[in-house]
């Protein structure tokens, strides 16, 4: 029985965005699996739709059309338009023994968290797949509890390939970065420590407060080199006392990407005690959760070298299980097996 790993972008997709779809094609296609990549060009224009239109009935079914029956597809959810969705998956479940996704995101929790018509269209669209690999355990209750009744598999965190070694060493001194969208992040611009906050992004403000710095942009593989701090920050939205707003209270439920990137690092975090990942954190003993970024300097002074030793070796330690494919492949495995597809 065949394989399949599925995975659809943009066509002038050149970004970080992609890496963790990037990534997952990589380490599945050296487990086996033969690796189908979609390009399509998205947009409101008359020739955007125009080509959405070709893809659907040209393209797609080109691209598909060599696999086979009796085989199992993993197909990367979602593709961010609706026509090139509908026409995946409708070609997929004439060709395929099984289709699984692996979600990414769910939009019916981050950007249609407020459309029921959205909702039920995604909700369905899930129900349609013969098995679900979601983030974490939260994410599959809410999905439950939303009526998606199909077999279901959590990845836990998402991987992240990388060859960089850190090798800043332990040498503490209660430091922080974060990476990420500056302009989305707007908590940051109220945010103060009398240790140290290092940014890296796009888009900073003109200037920050007590501790906090700019170090500039960089590529993906650049960035690692930079990345020498203590912890890792994990907050979004635009307040200090909590994750707020559509990104904020989607941490209730997703595995945000930095996160990955971080421990890929053997770097020890800080996140938002209500996240979803905040609970695989205190787990694993991979760093502090907060409440409010207000208590940032106090959470920092109470974790004394010798307990932030301990973060930083568990933290190695998972860096070796993310930069090899450790979750994805143990996720794929499960839900195969439950499924009797282990052939």
């Amino acid at each position: 029985m065949k394989k399949y790993i599925v995975s659809i972008y943009e066509n002038a997709e050149f970004n970080a965005g992609p890496k963790a779809k990037m990534d997952i094609e990589n380490i599945l296609e050296k487990d086996g699996f033969n690796r189908v990549t979609i390009k399509v060009r998205l947009g409101g224009s008359i020739l955007s739709k125009l080509l959405k239109i070709k893809s659907s009935y040209w393209d797609i079914p080109k691209k598909l059309r060599n696999i086979e029956k009796d085989s199992v597809v993993f197909l990367q959810y979602p593709f961010y338009s609706k026509y090139i969705t509908d026409s995946v998956i409708r070609n997929l479940k004439d060709k395929a023994k099984k289709v699984y996704f692996i979600i990414h995101d769910l939009e019916s929790l981050r950007l249609f968290n407020n459309d029921s018509q959205y909702k039920d269209y995604e909700l369905s669209l899930l129900n349609n797949a013969d098995g679900l690999i979601v983030h974490n355990e939260f994410m599959k209750e809410w999905l439950i509890k939303n009526g998606v009744n199909v077999p279901m598999e959590s990845i836990e965190i998402f991987d992240y390939l990388s060859t960089y070694e850190n090798n800043s060493g332990c040498n503490y001194v209660r430091s922080v970065c974060f990476a990420g969208n500056l302009k989305k992040s707007k908590f940051l611009n109220d945010v103060s420590t009398k240790y140290e906050l290092d940014l890296f992004g796009m888009h900073p403000a003109k200037e920050y407060k007590t501790g906090v710095k700019y170090e500039g942009a960089y590529s993906p593989d650049e960035l690692n080199k930079h990345l020498t701090q203590n912890f890792g920050l994990i907050w979004d939205g635009d307040k200090l006392d909590t994750c707020s707003g559509i990104y904020g209270n989607y941490m209730k439920y997703n595995n945000p990407h930095k996160c990955s990137l971080y421990l890929s690092l053997g770097m020890p975090v800080i996140i938002w005690e209500k996240a979803a990942l905040a609970k695989f954190v205190k787990e694993n003993n991979l760093g502090i959760t907060l409440a409010t970024l207000n208590d940032l300097d106090d959470k920092l002074s109470s974790v004394d070298e010798e307990a932030y030793k301990v973060m930083y070796h568990n933290a190695k330690n998972l860096s070796k299980k993310v930069k090899s494919g450790f979750f994805i492949k143990k996720a794929v495995n499960n839900i195969l097996e439950r499924c009797g597809d282990m052939k």
